[in-house]
């Protein structure tokens, strides 16, 4: 545990996530004698094209002590909005609920964050708008896929932890350092998912040996390609709701060997609002849970009678219900809430 220290900072943010991907990444020409220069101009099209739609229109913008440039966008106007698929999206601005043993407090993206980026030294984002860090033409040459590793285990529908910040030496250009959350899905090749968060340093990815906050999923393109997009670089992707944060910005300040600690909690869960019957309690009774009624069975004389005894089993009530009355029950539940984690 990190020591208790008056400068000791803390923080606490929901990651939120949508697993839907269309990814582009430019590829550079590379050839021996003479250059294709329609191909080397269609590149440098692309890549103007991409920069265009990831970086947006700002509200504010906030030049960072590293040479970042934060711009503040209005929440409406991040690139995840871009595809059709949120077309008409309604943010989510508090979730509806939180995974038991946690309080709202803790997830809620309203309070007070406690940790600082070295941007927040210039400025703030005003109400209504998120911090995202501008996208320069090398950082998409930069940007990559990675490659996984699968592990199963047990159904598992998040996770929480607390990782306390460092800057790593790093020795070679092409090395990097990283602590993250990993949740995986699914099986490789066909279906596998993945979802990060976390603080790297990376000069690969970010040209520099910073600190900085990331978080990347990826997923299936098809059954040899898996695709991947860290931060805000794809759209559709992460919808950012906090405005204190900026995904790829620089951490600061870190953790110091035996002396201030500087902790980042992160929380990553999914849950299903799917209903059953009619997406009502069986409590409520008729008209209003869904039932089955006259129940009967075939005996050994191929005659039909009513069961005379039976019980009922019910996994999860909370989510899922079902009150039994000899020849008809009532069954049902909203699946996705506060006494459903």
């Amino acid at each position: 545990m990190a020591s208790s220290c008056v400068s000791q900072r803390r923080w606490s943010r929901i990651v939120k996530m949508t697993l839907f991907l269309f990814f582009l990444i430019p590829m550079a020409a590379i050839g021996t004698g003479n250059i294709d220069t329609t191909v080397v101009q269609k590149q440098k099209l692309d890549i103007q094209r991409q920069l265009k739609r990831l970086n947006k229109p700002a509200l504010k913008s906030i030049k960072s002590p590293d040479g970042d440039i934060i711009d503040c966008v209005h929440i409406k106007n991040q690139p995840a909005f871009d595809h059709p698929f949120f077309k008409n999206h309604t943010i989510q601005m508090r979730p509806s609920f939180h995974p038991e043993g946690l309080s709202f407090d803790d997830v809620s993206s309203k309070s007070e964050s406690l940790i600082t980026q070295l941007w927040h030294l210039n400025g703030r984002c005003p109400e209504g708008s998120i911090p995202i860090k501008r996208t320069k033409e090398e950082d998409l040459l930069r940007a990559s896929s990675h490659a996984l590793t699968v592990v199963t285990g047990d159904k598992y529908y998040g996770t929480k932890a607390t990782i306390n910040s460092w800057k790593p030496q790093i020795q070679e250009q092409d090395e990097f350092s990283l602590s993250k959350l990993l949740i995986l899905g699914g099986v490789a090749p066909k279906d596998l998912n993945t979802i990060e968060a976390g603080w790297m340093v990376n000069h690969n990815l970010f040209g520099d040996y910073n600190t900085r906050l990331f978080t990347f999923f990826a997923t299936n393109k098809n059954a040899n390609q898996i695709m991947g997009c860290y931060n805000l670089l794809c759209s559709p992707g992460f919808v950012q709701i906090n405005k204190e944060i900026a995904l790829g910005g620089s951490l600061n300040p870190l953790s110091v060997y035996a002396g201030s600690q500087y902790e980042l909690n992160f929380l990553v869960w999914k849950h299903t609002s799917t209903q059953m019957g009619s997406g009502h309690f069986p409590e409520e009774g008729f008209s209003r849970a869904s039932y089955f009624k006259n129940l009967q069975i075939v005996d050994g004389s191929s005659i039909l009678r009513y069961p005379k005894k039976s019980f009922i089993v019910a996994e999860k009530p909370n989510c899922y219900n079902v009150t039994n009355f000899v020849n008809y029950f009532y069954y049902g539940g909203p699946g996705r809430n506060p006494n459903c984690p």
